[in-house]
C-alpha cells in the first residue's frame, strides 16, 4: 500500500501545478544517472515526507514495516535513475516485478505524453494497472532527450538556480496539463 501511495503522490506532483513547479526540480537532470535519484526541491522533500507520514498513520504500519519499505524504496530509486543498460531480455523479465532504468528513464523524456508516464519507483504494476505505463520511448532509449525543453542551458542549471526555480518558472505546461504554454523563467 506504501507503494501504491508514492505512486499516486508522484503522479500527484505532476497534475497539480504548484507541486509540478517543485517537482520540475527533478526533471531539469540533463542527464539521467543515479544523482538523478537524489535530485529533489527540499519543500518537495518535507511535502512527501508529510503525505508519507499521513499514510503510515492511516495504514498503521509498522517501524519495521516501514523501514523496510524506506530501504528498497532508496535502493530502487537509485537503481532506477542509473544509467544501467540492461540486456533487453532480462530488462524484459525484471520489469514483470521492479521499475527498470529503461523503463523509468522514459519518464524522464522532454516529451510530454513520454514524461506523463511510468511513475512508478519500485513496483511497476500500478503503471500497467492505471494506464500510465509506456515501454518505450518514440524515439528509442538511445535517441531520446531527457529534461525539460524550456531548461536545457546547463548554466541555468546551477543549485542556486534551481533552488529558485520552484518561485520563478510558471508551471503553465505541467506534463497532465493538456493546455498551456511551456514554463517560463521569469
Amino acid at each position: 500500500m506504501l507503494d501504491l501511495a508514492i505512486y499516486l503522490q508522484h503522479v500527484m506532483f505532476h497534475a497539480v501545478p504548484a507541486l509540478w513547479q517543485l517537482h520540475m526540480v527533478h526533471h531539469t537532470d540533463l542527464d539521467f544517472d543515479v544523482t538523478t535519484g537524489t535530485r529533489f526541491h527540499p519543500v518537495e522533500i518535507l511535502l512527501s515526507m508529510l503525505i508519507k507520514f499521513s499514510v503510515i498513520s492511516v495504514l498503521g504500519a509498522s517501524a519495521a514495516a516501514v523501514l523496510i519499505f524506506e530501504v528498497l524504496l532508496n535502493a530502487t530509486a537509485m537503481f532506477n535513475h542509473s544509467n544501467v543498460t540492461l540486456p533487453a531480455g532480462l530488462d524484459r523479465l525484471l520489469r514483470l516485478v521492479i521499475v527498470t532504468p529503461d523503463m523509468h528513464r522514459v519518464h524522464h523524456s522532454v516529451i510530454k505524453d513520454e514524461t506523463n508516464s511510468n511513475f512508478g519507483f519500485n513496483l511497476p504494476w500500478w503503471d500497467c494497472l492505471l494506464g500510465t505505463y509506456r515501454p518505450q520511448p518514440a524515439e528509442g532509449q538511445r535517441a531520446m532527450t531527457i529534461g525539460l525543453r524550456p531548461f536545457r542551458d546547463p548554466a541555468e542549471l546551477t543549485l542556486p538556480k534551481m533552488l529558485l526555480l520552484p518561485f520563478t518558472a510558471r508551471a503553465a505546461d505541467y506534463p497532465i496539463n493538456r493546455d498551456g504554454d511551456p514554463p517560463q523563467q521569469s
